[in-house]
């Protein structure tokens, strides 16, 4: 090993626990050093200069975990800004989250999994290092990103830095400002890209099918249950999985979900025999998560298992300039899509477009360009095309039938279906009933039609 290799400094009373990290360490080709006495940290951390540190909560027969929190207030005055993991066990873990509160990176409960250690310590690390050593590694997802505000770049590049790794990554944003399309480029630029992508939006499941959805059931484990299901945990194994609108979940899901993640195990409902996931987490939501942990209405140890990483993206309003490139992108697209190669995105409608709120972000930009590209009979499309198709008071969605003259049945059935999706935002309950039909016939015709829609 050189000197450039990353130092770790072990902080742990018992000495097989030292013993056992410092062999995974130089298994995985890091320097590591120990103590097992609070009163020899400062010696060590002064001579050692290590990257990161690895700090057990107990250090005497009382199991508070103060003198762990101690230690780490210690730590941060001898080596400000370097990275702490805190180890505990379980009954603990409400003081690990105090100690993320006061600045550590993570915490990993005891017995630990090696691999997911080795996976937390590579990824603070790579985080750790100057931005002109760290991969590129964001190289197919980002070409869906479309956007030079220098906010979403910032956003993009620390993508790019922990795609590599196995990190749990939150994102924030508002509905249609791309989290999916975020959280496919980190899987597909990923060690687990050749792994499954699984999708769920947990605001769309009741707590009572719960388990099942996310961890499957067998035949006959309750009334109903006439055939085995797999759940979403299994598809995912080796993968990622995308949880999308984790704010929406109920507390009493929160706490199994947690407990997924915490223990990497799971159990199929009718079977007792406990199944081990790997699989990265990534999760989404458009909720203020802070908020409604002061509300008590989110878990905060389930916060600070999901977020390692934590990536925002802007709303559309907030980086007008990107909206004529988006444009741009959606033109060329729908191009293709309908075979007609004369489209053109005329200047003027290019500063009108940059001038619209969009509160539906994304999503509603691309329906707008869409729907405008369907019911234009000309190929240049000017400002006045895309404002006659537009209402961001959703009124349009009162009179479906609006500038469909010289459409077939099909395509007026497309143009209602599209503006609905823009006028509400993607939301399918609330598209199903303006339309008056049900959500299954709404998802068919999605299908039929080649709508795009976030799950």
């Amino acid at each position: 090993m050189n000197a450039d290799t990353p130092n770790i400094l072990i902080i742990d009373d018992d000495l097989a626990i030292c013993t056992s990290l410092k062999l995974l360490l130089k298994k995985e080709g890091y320097r590591s050093g120990a103590v097992q006495r609070p009163k020899d940290v400062e010696a060590a951390i002064l001579k050692n200069k290590p990257d990161l540190i690895l700090l057990d909560m107990n250090f005497t027969i009382e199991t508070s975990g103060r003198m762990g929190l101690q230690l780490l207030q210690q730590i941060q005055v001898l080596a400000p800004g370097t990275p702490v993991i805190l180890i505990t066990a379980w009954a603990t873990v409400q003081l690990a989250v105090e100690g993320m509160k006061k600045g550590a990176r993570d915490f990993m409960a005891k017995p630990w999994n090696n691999k997911e250690m080795i996976q937390s310590v590579r990824t603070i690390l790579e985080l750790e290092r100057p931005v002109a050593q760290q991969k590129n590694t964001v190289t197919e997802g980002d070409q869906q990103i479309i956007g030079q505000d220098p906010t979403l770049l910032q956003t993009i590049q620390t993508a790019q830095r922990i795609s590599s790794t196995d990190a749990s990554v939150l994102i924030l944003g508002e509905s249609g400002t791309g989290k999916e399309v975020l959280a496919e480029a980190i899987h597909y630029t990923s060690q687990r890209k050749q792994g499954p992508f699984v999708r769920v939006n947990l605001g769309g499941i009741s707590t009572s099918l719960f388990d099942s959805e996310l961890f499957g059931h067998q035949k006959g484990a309750f009334t109903g249950a006439i055939a085995d299901r797999e759940g979403r945990f299994t598809r995912a194994n080796g993968g990622t999985i995308f949880l999308d609108e984790i704010g929406d979940l109920p507390l009493p899901s929160q706490v199994k979900l947690l407990r997924v993640l915490q223990e990497k195990t799971y159990e199929v409902l009718g079977n007792s025999s406990p199944r081990r996931v790997d699989c990265r987490v990534i999760s989404a939501t458009n909720k203020d998560l802070e908020t409604m942990i002061q509300e008590a209405t989110f878990r905060e140890d389930l916060y600070y298992r999901i977020n390692l990483i934590k990536l925002v993206l802007p709303p559309l309003r907030e980086r007008p300039g990107d909206i004529p490139l988006l444009a741009a992108h959606f033109v060329q697209t729908f191009k293709q899509a309908y075979q007609k190669d004369d489209l053109y995105l005329s200047e003027s409608a290019r500063a009108w477009l940059r001038q619209q709120y969009f509160p539906g972000n994304i999503r509603e930009l691309r329906n707008l360009v869409e729907r405008t590209i369907l019911v234009s009979a000309s190929a240049q499309l000017e400002a006045h095309h895309f404002e006659s198709n537009y209402n961001p008071n959703q009124a349009n969605i009162t009179n479906p039938l609006m500038n469909t003259e010289g459409l077939s049945l099909s395509e007026m059935e497309r143009v209602m279906i599209s503006r609905a999706m823009g006028a509400y935002a993607g939301n399918i309950t609330k598209v199903a009933q303006a339309l008056g039909i049900t959500r299954s016939a709404l998802y068919r015709r999605l299908q039929k039609h080649n709508i795009h829609y976030e799950h």
